[in-house]
């Protein structure tokens, strides 16, 4: 089945808060992390049959749901898991913030590894915990983790949580099974609980890269980790809430309930409804969605590399291109493209300076066109 991805609806008079932001300024919006596409077809149809049953009360989670997580993550990701490891969340975002909730105690530390997406950098302040960074470094032009430094960091600095994201949002790394594996060493030498915001596992663009879940390596590593997922980025509903968190061991799990016990709402029955056709029915439009997020990155590559004072890394996952502003000599280079109508993420919320996150997931129309604006300002500064 063809899918349109040139003409998506227009949002601009819509409640999109990515497009609300700038109404009625001359700014296209490339900012915020959800893509202009319409949800596919099954999504769409199985939420239409929900809401003309005309009854919302209170649901469960039903065998059917299940299953097709079970089967899609396995489908998908090559990862075997169990039903009764699930545990249903209103979003990922939440997840983690249990997860520091969990680990330790006031005072105690998180560990994660910057840029990285902003409220991952203000969950262990939320709860008491302590925020420690290990940078990322660009070496050969591919963003890695500076082992070196991460070891000194740990002479002087302790943690209890890991936490990761992979893919890597904004940077778009798929960590490597070898990265992977030196992490869960050290996690296993620290006693570090591992929890992985996994939710943009199914937007892996580049066909040479594989995602692996952390949790997949072995069981000793299963044991002491906790997955996040949720079908809001690949299959772009977000906005319905639901994401669930993957806890093979037991003990752990049983925790991670009651601690979020009386603090979190159920999963919108609208939002299960989704999960279900996705991951069920939505692979045919997921498998077109790839190739478009591939063409896209390749020209913003493409563009940003050629202009003078930006680079751009390959993207390896994700609609998120991760692009170096430091060669502008400008003070706030997101305040600088958004005077030439191009509105992104700042760096400074991702951890690092000099920086910005462009949301490729849109019309290749309205790609080239911001494109064209941010060539103008890398040509003007």
């Amino acid at each position: 089945m063809p899918f349109n991805f040139d003409t998506p609806p227009d949002r601009s008079h819509s409640d999109s808060l990515k497009w609300h932001r700038y109404a009625g300024r001359d700014i296209l919006p490339l900012w915020v992390a959800d893509m202009d596409f319409a949800a596919p077809p099954p999504v769409l149809s199985a939420l239409q049959q929900r809401i003309e049953h005309g009854v919302f009360g209170y649901a469960y989670h039903r065998e059917s749901l299940l299953d097709a997580v079970v089967s899609g993550i396995a489908r998908d990701h090559h990862w075997q898991i169990e039903p009764e490891w699930i545990v249903w969340l209103p979003g990922v975002v939440q997840g983690f913030n249990l997860a520091c909730r969990l680990a330790g105690e006031p005072g105690d530390g998180v560990l994660t590894f910057p840029p990285i997406y902003p409220p991952m950098l203000l969950a262990p302040g939320n709860h008491e915990r302590r925020l420690v960074r290990s940078d990322l470094i660009l070496a050969g032009g591919r963003w890695e983790y500076d082992w070196d430094g991460l070891d000194a960091l740990l002479e002087t600095q302790s943690a209890n949580l890991l936490l990761l994201c992979n893919p890597h949002n904004p940077v778009g790394r798929v960590w490597s099974r070898e990265e992977l594996t030196r992490l869960a060493w050290h996690a296993e030498k620290n006693d570090w609980l591992i929890c992985s915001d996994d939710i943009h596992c199914g937007l892996v663009i580049d066909p040479t890269q594989r995602y692996i879940p952390i949790a997949s390596l072995d069981e000793a590593v299963a044991q002491r980790s906790i997955t996040l997922m949720a079908p809001s980025k690949t299959w772009n509903i977000p906005a319905l809430g639901c994401a669930f968190a993957v806890i093979p061991n037991a003990s752990l799990r049983k925790q991670y309930l009651a601690t979020g016990r009386g603090l979190l709402p159920d999963v919108n029955v609208l939002g299960l409804v989704a999960a279900e056709a996705a991951y069920r029915e939505g692979g045919a439009w997921r498998a077109a969605l790839l190739p478009y997020l591939r063409s896209n990155a390749q020209r913003v590559h493409e563009v940003i590399n050629s202009l003078p004072g930006l680079s751009c890394t390959d993207i390896e996952a994700t609609y998120l291109a991760w692009i170096d502003c430091r060669g502008l000599n400008q003070p706030n280079p997101q305040k600088y493209l958004e005077l030439h109508g191009v509105g992104l993420s700042d760096g400074r919320d991702f951890g690092m300076d000099g920086f910005v996150r462009l949301n490729f997931g849109c019309s290749r129309k309205l790609l080239d066109e911001a494109l064209r604006r941010i060539s103008l300002a890398a040509l003007a500064a």
